[in-house]
């Protein structure tokens, strides 16, 4: 689920940041950020609610805003209502909300509906929805006759119930949303037609910058075959593109392997698996 914060409340706002911040000054400075208005085609448009648009302090005013908002009263509704376990993962507006019991999602999403209305707030109708997920969906929804359990995006991974290799083990996969590596590509092939007759080295590190930065997020476990097809996707844009330099000279297919192998790093996994990550000791 995601909420929209295009209408956040002004007045609730500086009360909660004053429950924090005693210095007067700092309130006065923060009241004249949120009235700054917006500058569209030369025209000043005044704002009375939300957080401006494209200002530096605008992800820290939004996140003070949830802070009072969804994760308080998400603890609160935790230890009083929760029949069963409980998960809650929240990343800016978006979040992620887990449940043992049915009966428990379906009434945190009724209770939090009302609880963002109170405060100037609604949940994305597109974003937000409830699924079955799990170790136990897949063989729960068998027995029901229905199909494979849904997936879900969240921080441009799609996640997926997997299995391990044996076939029978639950494992939650992991995949570079489709949009995002899309998006990622597209990119890449609109630099590489502004710098077509650009030095083929001074390409491929360029290439290489992007290919890394892009391994050192998306490099996760069940995610290499993904990363794997970026970069060869990657590889026949830029073949396609150097073989349009010229009319005399076409560039063959072994020497363009020869040209990838040197300017574009080989993916690999860069993080480790989730409960290896989450596995906290203490010298006691």
């Amino acid at each position: 689920m995601a909420a929209s914060f295009d209408t956040i409340s002004h007045a609730w706002l500086v009360r909660f940041i004053e429950h924090r911040i005693g210095d007067k000054r700092i309130v006065r400075l923060i009241r004249k950020w949120l009235k700054a208005g917006v500058l569209e085609d030369g025209h000043l448009a005044e704002t009375e609610e939300g957080t401006p648009q494209g200002a530096v302090i605008s992800p820290l005013l939004a996140n003070i805003y949830l802070h009072y908002v969804y994760d308080l009263w998400v603890h609160t509704w935790r230890k009083r209502h929760a029949t069963g376990n409980m998960i809650v993962v929240r990343y800016a507006d978006d979040t992620i909300v887990g449940f043992q019991h049915r009966a428990d999602a379906e009434r945190f999403l009724h209770d939090l509906t009302e609880r963002l209305a109170k405060f100037a707030l609604d949940l994305h109708p597109e974003k937000t929805r409830l699924i079955e997920f799990g170790r136990y969906a897949a063989g729960d929804r068998v027995r029901r006759g229905e199909g494979k359990p849904e997936t879900f995006d969240f921080l441009g991974f799609t996640h997926i119930c997997g299995t391990m290799r044996d076939g029978r083990r639950f494992q939650l996969k992991r995949k570079t949303k489709r949009k995002r590596k899309r998006a990622t590509l597209q990119r890449i092939v609109d630099e590489l037609r502004r710098i077509r007759h650009s030095p083929i080295d001074g390409q491929g590190r360029w290439l290489a910058t992007v290919l890394r930065g892009h391994y050192a997020y998306f490099a996760v476990p069940t995610n290499l075959p993904a990363v794997r097809a970026l970069r060869n996707h990657v590889k026949v844009h830029w073949f396609l593109s150097l073989r349009r330099r010229s009319q005399r000279y076409r560039l063959t297919w072994s020497r363009m392997n020869v040209i990838a192998a040197k300017h574009l790093p080989l993916p690999r996994v860069l993080h480790p698996w989730p409960e290896q990550r989450f596995l906290v000791s203490h010298p006691r």
